[in-house]
């Protein structure tokens, strides 16, 4: 199921700009040897264990190269799959789907990768009440996809972008001239423009946090960069008043320490900005 932030408005021009991109005036490979009545098959063939996204996107992409394209899906989004599993089979014309090969494929793979690193991620953290979150460090204009792939390995998207929270950064501090005066001015403001926003704030340190709690007006409070030990020390401060959200520098390592300091959330970054996509091709089925 697609979330609220992956319109149909938003995969019409993704779609559509990506074949501009990748067919131009034609794909003269195709053109040149397939005959433009040749029917055929192809499956989409999982190449290493891990968690597949992305299939129902893939749905569209068919569709929008070739709507007489048939698609038979033998896997959903967010199942687990193994090296040598088939996760569809597309059948019809054989130029519409080596048409529509790549873009799935980049689409897929990219998508898997994040839902499979998310998954993992969310697995070294169980038991605890903490939550995996992404962030804004994301491909430009793949971010409703990325932050669905988040969705669909088991984490939770954290905002979608600048227009939606107001998040006070330490440059933000710094060039109002503190917490004090970056809370008070985003409070203000706010009120002065009647949106239901919340707004969070990062915090570097333990006087950092002990002033946010005496500034009020924080949703949520980013305790970035410090040590689990430091973290735990704040959740015992702001004691369950505010929503925390650990960021910065947490590794596979450190996420279990982190998570049982008993925050809410868990950013991470590397989600999306650095993941390995998971490798799978489509292959022609050919009867013999």
């Amino acid at each position: 199921m697609k979330p609220q932030y992956v319109t149909s408005e938003y995969l019409r021009s993704f779609i559509s700009q990506a074949i501009v991109e990748d067919i131009g005036e034609g794909d003269h490979s195709s053109l040149s040897t397939i005959p433009a009545d040749l029917q055929g098959t192809a499956k989409l063939k999982i190449k290493e264990k891990g968690l597949i996204a992305g299939l129902e996107l893939a749905g569209d992409i068919f569709d929008a190269v070739d709507s007489t394209l048939v698609v038979q899906y033998y896997k959903k989004d967010g199942d687990p799959v193994f090296m040598g599993d088939i996760a569809l089979e597309v059948k019809g014309s054989v130029r519409s789907i080596l048409a529509a090969e790549r873009l799935v494929l980049n689409c897929m793979q990219r998508m898997s990768g994040i839902a499979t690193y998310t998954h993992q991620l969310c697995i070294m953290i169980e038991g605890t009440k903490a939550q995996i979150l992404d962030t804004r460090k994301t491909t430009p204009n793949l971010r409703p996809l990325e932050k669905w792939a988040v969705i669909i390995g088991g984490g939770t998207n954290h905002r979608f972008a600048l227009y939606d929270m107001i998040m006070l950064k330490d440059n933000h501090v710094d060039y109002s001239g503190g917490i004090s005066n970056a809370l008070s001015a985003a409070v203000a403001y706010r009120k002065q423009i009647g949106k239901d926003i919340k707004i969070e704030i990062e915090t570097r340190n333990l006087d950092e946090v002990r002033e946010v709690l005496a500034s009020g007006g924080a949703d949520i409070i980013m305790l970035d960069n410090m040590s689990p030990k430091s973290m735990k020390q704040a959740v015992e401060m702001i004691d369950g008043k505010i929503t925390t959200e650990a960021s910065g520098g947490i590794t596979e390592t450190s996420i279990r320490e982190t998570a049982e300091s008993g925050v809410d959330f868990i950013s991470i970054g590397a989600l999306t900005h650095s993941v390995k996509s998971l490798d799978m091709s489509l292959k022609a089925e050919i009867e013999k």
